[in-house]
């Protein structure tokens, strides 16, 4: 009874995302919280996507991403190894913490989750309810965006975006104020 109560509260969960000028407060309210992939693992429909698509899918939904390379690459501790194309942060019912990020910038397909282990039981609905709000849009609903995306794998700088329904992947040199040291 106690799992059929909990899955009957995510049916239509609030899904609230997290902007850029809140990432400090949401790292404060949730400093104590263990993070995990746990919970995550089924598949789901946007598990197959390709990112591109993905990006635009949320950017629909929820706008601009909470952070992306450009927020990150700005920080005195950035690594190399912590570039992403783009993070969302979420609060689900307004109080259980989520991030999704790419895997491989534009060259990866599904997300990368991360919650709160000790909702680790409610991940697999929150995830599906956030797969199916992303996957009701129809392709003519995608929105627009540019993002960029270092790979260390290829020591390349890319351009990605999707504008006039088209989707594109640029090797370029390192944007304006965004060196790779």
């Amino acid at each position: 009874m106690v799992t059929l109560t909990a899955q009957a509260q995510f049916e239509e969960p609030e899904i609230e995302k997290v902007g850029f000028e809140r990432t400090s407060w949401f790292m404060n309210k949730f400093e104590d919280i263990k993070w995990t992939g746990a919970g995550f693992y089924d598949d789901v429909k946007l598990s197959d996507r390709q990112t591109n698509e993905i990006r635009a899918r949320l950017q629909k939904v929820y706008g601009d991403p909470t952070k992306t390379i450009d927020d990150l690459i700005k920080r005195e501790d950035f690594r190399t190894k912590e570039a992403i194309q783009f993070e969302y942060w979420f609060i689900i019912d307004g109080h259980i913490p989520m991030m999704v990020l790419d895997i491989d910038g534009p060259f990866g397909r599904g997300l990368v989750y991360a919650g709160a282990s000790k909702y680790i039981d409610l991940m697999p609905q929150i995830k599906r309810v956030f797969s199916e709000q992303l996957m009701g849009l129809e392709e003519n609903e995608l929105a627009e965006y540019q993002d960029y995306y270092y790979s260390t794998d290829r020591s390349q700088w890319y351009q990605v975006s999707y504008k006039d329904g088209t989707y594109s992947t640029k090797k370029i040199s390192s944007p304006q104020g965004m060196s790779i040291h």
